[in-house]
């Protein structure tokens, strides 16, 4: 029992020294360095690479960029340097939105009643017009307006918006509005990938305004 015990003991020796050791620092002294799967530390941190092994290393915090490295110590693959330093950038897709509860939503918008349906459906083409380039569907009859998807990709991210516009109401004239905001979570995800898009709780800045003017512009005052 003892004897195997040395063994074993002596077994870690050997790989412990035949590992390789990072040592990883970012810009952001608060940053999370993430190796395996486990939080081991906030800015610097020495990572150990054992023998003919690899570690995944993951940089992150609120606001930035992820950086994802991995690092291995096997016959063939390259040396891990022995320190690595991450210069962290904004998330661009965050400085190009803001966090609202507008997203993924219907707004009732009750028409003023001054207007007449022909005279409220045109101002609200006008409208989705201001902020979109193409309307996909638009049925006056039955009240029904829906934009093609307008599609904006970031270093780590692509992002989708909509409009969608239904009756909500005859009497009083009252219209539906949604403004759906999704996100892949990847960049340069096509459009027609809906498996890859999911409802994001942020709007891009230059649709922020959208469901205001609705409301000013076409609500009743």
């Amino acid at each position: 029992m003892k004897k195997t015990a040395i063994t074993l003991l002596g077994l870690f020796l050997v790989i412990l020294c035949h590992a390789q050791t990072v040592v990883v620092s970012s810009s952001e002294p608060d940053a999370q360095i993430i190796v395996d799967g486990q939080n081991l530390g906030t800015g610097t941190l020495k990572v150990k690479v054992p023998k003919d092994a690899c570690v995944n290393v993951k940089i992150q915090k609120v606001g930035f960029l992820k950086y994802d490295q991995v690092y291995c110590n096997k016959k063939g693959s390259t040396t891990p340097p022995k320190k690595q330093f991450f210069e962290m950038k904004k998330d661009d897709a965050l400085e190009a939105s803001i966090k609202t509860d507008q997203a993924n939503v219907d707004f009732a918008i009750a028409v003023n009643p001054k207007l007449t349906i022909t005279d409220a459906w045109k101002l609200t083409t006008q409208i989705v017009t201001d902020y979109f380039d193409a309307i996909e569907v638009s049925d006056k009859e039955t009240s029904y307006l829906r934009t093609a998807w307008s599609v904006q990709s970031f270093e780590q991210n692509t992002i989708r918006t909509r409009l969608i516009i239904k009756l909500g109401n005859s009497n009083p004239l009252t219209y539906k509005v949604k403004l759906v905001s999704e996100a892949s979570g990847i960049a340069g995800t096509s459009v027609k990938g809906d498996e890859q898009f999911k409802d994001w709780d942020r709007v891009l800045r230059k649709y922020q305004n959208i469901v205001g003017d609705f409301s000013t512009r076409l609500g009743n005052k």
